[in-house]
């Protein structure tokens, strides 16, 4: 049944509720969007048709589903859209949307629970005989759980990467490269496991060496249609934190992209995925191969490169698939034209170990435009970046005919971008676009360990500082 759905609330904040914003006006629909205290001067509150208080926060009515919910009921909302972070991947609020009459606009919670699982996801893919990383069980608690995964390392060899079960941003991740530091990576693994998502639980996997990062756009409606939206490459990251993002991932050779996108195909339709949805994997270009990783079970921050070079509005598919409407895509209505890249502007200080600049006011503020530029965020003049949350100013996402245009469209744009006020890490994305294996498209997940000049202050000083 198709139910139209009008008046959509957006639990998130920042600059994800204006893009989700735009897209629902644009399908002349109406945006609530909800608010802790410290964003109650926001522009993201001012452009939704309605905004709703709810609670002093930080963070913690962001989590609050209980308020979410009863926000929704008080604006007379039709739907949820949980954007990413926050309780996007959270099954429970997915559970108790429906409970309360309101869709999610996201995978049904039973999806979710089997995703959000990442020991049951890949035991899930395995047999449905896709390859995936090695790895172990949840690991047991105290020093049975060490000896666990010292075993596991002696079988596959170092490094492996300690993860969080209910994982996810890259966040939750420790990186092992020998015995000696085993036991203490598991300690930090758990806490941060516990601070980020509330559970503790860690599993073990074989750390792939300098593989790329490549992730396949799904979208599949309630009739078991499913299409890819082609890829991107996320390869560039600090501390598992992705930076740069591109699309398509042009270095992997065109039959194995094929078998990728094909194998994200059936790893949606085996978890009966509906609505968008990102299926991960790593390939090793030495070997030729690649594994599945992960599913993100919700709209990816880098979402705009895929709809630069499509032209496809994933957002609005979304919402037409939460309204029940079927897919009108066939997936040779899909091509990817040229190439896109995206960064994150944020409002940290390369020179110094990437230190925030929180609290401090953009007194000055002249973004690129042109041809090919995307902005998405909320940053403006008099704007002072909040303390108590991400330092995320503002995504830039730049398109080209050719990797070559890319970048340097991508390279004028970012020095044109004045923020006065604050440092931010343009100038490091400059000098990304001035590195020659950057620019040769030669990158790979050790990018950064391997151009750690990059880093240098030296680099990070001139105008683009504007302090």
């Amino acid at each position: 049944m198709i139910r139209r759905l009008q008046r959509i609330l957006i639990a998130n904040r920042g600059e994800v509720v204006q893009s989700i914003t735009k897209s629902l006006h644009e399908m002349g629909r109406e945006a609530i969007a909800v608010y802790e205290l410290p964003d109650s001067e926001t522009l993201f509150i001012r452009r939704a048709d309605a905004a709703i208080p709810i609670g002093a926060g930080p963070l913690t009515d962001y989590l609050n589903s209980e308020k979410i919910i009863r926000a929704a009921k008080e604006a007379g909302a039709d739907a949820i859209h949980p954007g990413y972070g926050f309780l996007s991947e959270s099954a429970e609020f997915a559970a108790a949307c429906r409970d309360n009459g309101l869709v999610f606009i996201g995978p049904p919670p039973e999806v979710m629970r089997r995703l959000g699982d990442k020991v049951m996801a890949k035991e899930m893919m395995r047999q449905e005989r896709i390859v995936t990383i090695p790895g172990t069980e949840v690991l047991a608690s105290g020093p049975a759980g060490v000896a666990e995964a010292l075993a596991f390392a002696e079988a596959v060899g170092y490094p492996i990467l300690l993860k969080a079960v209910e994982g996810g941003g890259g966040r939750g991740i420790r990186e092992v490269k020998d015995a000696a530091h085993l036991e203490q990576q598991l300690h930090h693994a758990r806490r941060e496991a516990l601070l980020a998502f509330n559970d503790d639980a860690v599993y073990a996997e074989k750390g792939i060496v300098a593989p790329r990062h490549v992730e396949i756009q799904i979208l599949a409606d309630a009739y078991g249609k499913v299409i890819h939206l082609g890829s991107r490459d996320c390869s560039i990251q600090r501390r598992h934190q992705k930076l740069l993002e591109t699309a398509p991932a042009a270095a992997v050779p065109g039959d194995i992209m094929d078998a990728m996108c094909r194998t994200a195909v059936r790893v949606a339709r085996h978890a009966g995925y509906v609505n968008a949805g990102t299926v991960e994997f790593l390939y090793d270009e030495q070997q030729g191969e690649f594994w599945f990783m992960e599913v993100n079970p919700r709209l990816q921050v880098e979402h705009s490169v895929t709809e630069m070079v499509t032209g496809i509005d994933i957002i609005a598919k979304q919402i037409e698939i939460a309204e029940g409407r079927p897919l009108a895509l066939e997936q040779e209505d899909v091509a990817a034209e040229g190439c896109a890249i995206h960064v994150r502007v944020n409002a940290e200080d390369p020179g110094n170990h990437f230190w925030p600049e929180g609290g401090k006011t953009v007194v000055g503020f002249r973004p690129p435009a042109g041809p090919g530029i995307r902005l998405d965020g909320v940053i403006r003049e008099g704007y002072t970046v909040p303390t108590v949350y991400d330092s995320l100013l503002v995504k830039l996402t730049v398109w080209g005919s050719s990797w070559t245009e890319a970048v340097d469209r991508l390279k004028e744009a970012l020095e044109k971008f004045v923020i006065v006020g604050l440092k931010t890490t343009i100038p490091f994305y400059v000098a990304i676009c001035n590195e020659p294996d950057f620019r040769a498209g030669r990158f790979d997940t050790s990018y950064l360990d391997l151009h750690g000049d990059l880093f240098d202050p030296a680099r990070h000083i001139a105008a683009n500082f504007h302090p």
